[in-house]
């Protein structure tokens, strides 16, 4: 029985210190109550627990443009988070978790401002046939999280941007995000984020009860600085991706080179190179150069600069 609700409003937009508070949330959330998190990110994709960061970003435009890269602990797809999106968490004790009653809440708010949404798919919420809304999920022993974002007056471009790989023979074990026809609320109706907030946390109120409100970033969370630094890390992001195969291959002018390897917890493995250049011992150079380097521009670069400069910074830019 739900004998609490509380809405947290989170005002920062760092894409690792929101799922960490978030993360937190879901792991000490008081038995019998119900709680809400507003919450958005600025210039970041999110992906999914599951999936191979190559696979789903771009991420040399990423690097580029200063976007954030941020592996969440749930499923789903990536997404990419700009201040046009909503984004909302549901905490709630296990036995009190009902995803219809929870996108009841999501879809009272939105259909207040005229838009006729409903549930499709995979716990997607759309309009007019659009998407608007992805919904992922976890669970924590006895606590539930069920989160998604709402596309208010998102960036389409951009997104399309950074979750655009370039077609480079990549095969992956990953889950492949599933790409959908997309809509801003904002297209639909007379709706802005701040609107939208306010009237989510009216429905959240009007379901779970009568809800005090609370700023995120005021709340007393032991570990929050440990857990955002972790979800902000290299090993978290990239080394947790699945093993994927890789294939890159370039003509230069002393000879074509063909280079083919595997990446396993974020490091190059099981290296095959081939070249019709005169040194004769330089696919063997490649491979032993590159076993073991970790999955990055700088470091692969480094490693290979003694064997050919040239052929280093190509891999480098192409990886």
């Amino acid at each position: 029985m739900i004998e609490r609700a509380t809405v947290f409003v989170a005002k920062g937009h760092n894409p690792h210190r929101n799922l960490a508070l978030e993360a937190l949330l879901t792991e000490s959330m008081p038995t019998g109550e119900a709680g809400l998190m507003l919450w958005q990110n600025d210039n970041a994709v999110i992906i999914g627990a599951g999936q191979n960061a190559w696979r789903e970003c771009d991420i040399a435009a990423m690097e580029r443009d200063h976007v954030a890269l941020a592996r969440r602990p749930s499923g789903g797809g990536a997404v990419f988070h700009d201040l046009g999106n909503l984004n909302f968490s549901f905490f709630l004790p296990r036995g009190e978790y009902d995803v219809q009653r929870q996108l009841r809440v999501v879809l009272s708010a939105v259909r207040a401002f005229g838009v006729e949404a409903e549930m499709t798919g995979r716990n997607d919420l759309t309009a007019d046939g659009r998407k608007f809304s992805g919904n992922a999920f976890r669970f924590v022993h006895d606590r539930a999280l069920h989160h998604g974002t709402l596309l208010v007056c998102a960036d389409m471009a951009r997104g399309e941007k950074y979750l655009s790989v370039s077609p480079e023979k990549l095969k992956s074990k990953g889950v492949a995000s599933v790409r959908a026809r997309v809509v801003n609320l904002a297209e639909l109706a007379d709706v802005n984020v701040a609107r939208l907030a306010e009237t989510l946390a009216e429905a959240f109120a009007a379901e779970y009860g009568p809800a005090r409100h609370v700023e995120a970033e005021a709340l007393d969370l032991p570990g929050l600085e440990e857990r955002a630094a972790r979800y902000a890390s290299w090993e978290w992001n990239f080394a947790r991706s699945p093993r994927g195969e890789f294939e890159r291959e370039h003509r230069f002018a002393w000879g074509g080179v063909q280079i083919l390897f595997s990446v396993l917890s974020g490091n190059i493995a099981g290296v095959f190179a081939y070249t019709d250049a005169m040194d004769e011992n330089l696919a063997g150079k490649i491979a032993s150069a590159l076993d073991g380097c970790p999955f990055q521009p700088a470091a692969v670069e480094e490693r290979l600069f003694a064997v050919n400069a040239e052929l280093a910074a190509w891999l480098a830019a192409v990886l």
